[in-house]
């Protein structure tokens, strides 16, 4: 049997030397921190063992964030439980709120700003409700024109190549994952993967977007995935000794409502 999730790992390791430490704390703020906080080391080898981390690599990870004060560790047996430090979890919720936010709706009033930097004027244009309130300058009303021209300009070549591996990551998932584990290390890697996109580069909204654009809107894209694979990823967080507690309520809200159709 073909193995579901070998598009997504080739894609994981083609990206360069894998950051082993960014890959665990996209565990921590998508499958630990809504169920209690802490994960043992022996949960946390099967998921990444799961995409080809060797146990060496995962101790060294750990070692680093430790040291970095992003998680601490205490020990359980033959075992370790790991949560993230006070000062970590300051640091996540600004992220968390990015990651998980819902995808955009139809736009009638858009505002165009223009901060002053020490390399010139930072022209923006953006959904007036996500405008930057400390701008310079600042116009709003409708959108009358928009060449193609400037929408490709909006979408630099670094943005447009991560799209492309975010789209390549999304076809790979749209096959069945009957297994528990299976999910939960595709859900893993579709957020370490929108993570780094929507913490580099600004949200382009659809109306905004290239007609050539890898993904007319991407956080559409990865809401409806992550909805599909999401609860069956949940049930494998729920079963063995080291069990997670119970998803808190907030869970449901990502991306707008899980529930959602």
């Amino acid at each position: 049997m073909t193995d579901p999730l070998v598009p997504l790992i080739q894609n994981l390791h083609a990206q360069g030397r894998l950051r082993a430490w960014s890959l665990i704390i996209t565990v921590f703020g998508d499958m630990v921190q809504h169920r209690g906080g802490a994960i043992s080391s022996g949960r946390l080898g099967q998921l990444l063992g799961r995409v080809g981390v060797e146990a060496g690599t995962m101790r060294t990870a750990i070692s680093r964030l430790g040291q970095d004060g992003w998680i601490t560790g205490e020990r359980r047996g033959r075992s370790s439980d790991y949560r993230l430090r006070p000062d970590g979890l300051e640091r996540f919720a600004p992220a968390t709120a990015r990651i998980y936010a819902p995808p955009p709706g139809p736009v009638s009033d858009w505002a165009l700003t223009v901060s002053l930097t020490g390399s010139g004027p930072e022209l923006r244009i953006a959904p007036a409700s996500e405008a930057e309130e400390s701008a310079d300058l600042r116009v709003e009303g409708r959108l009358t024109a928009l060449s193609e021209a400037y929408r490709a300009h909006l979408l630099p070549a670094a943005y447009r190549a991560a799209l492309a591996g975010l789209a390549h990551d999304l076809r790979a998932l749209d096959v069945p994952l009957p297994d528990p584990l299976d999910a939960a290390a595709a859900r893993m890697l579709l957020i370490h993967r929108w993570r780094r996109i929507v913490l580099r580069y600004p949200d382009l909204p659809p109306a905004l977007m290239p007609a050539d654009a890898p993904l007319a809107d991407p956080r559409r894209a990865v809401a409806d995935a992550y909805r599909r694979i999401a609860p069956l990823a949940e049930t494998w967080l729920d079963v063995g000794e080291d069990a997670l507690p119970p998803a808190a309520p907030a869970f449901l809200a990502r991306f707008g409502g899980l529930q959602q159709a």
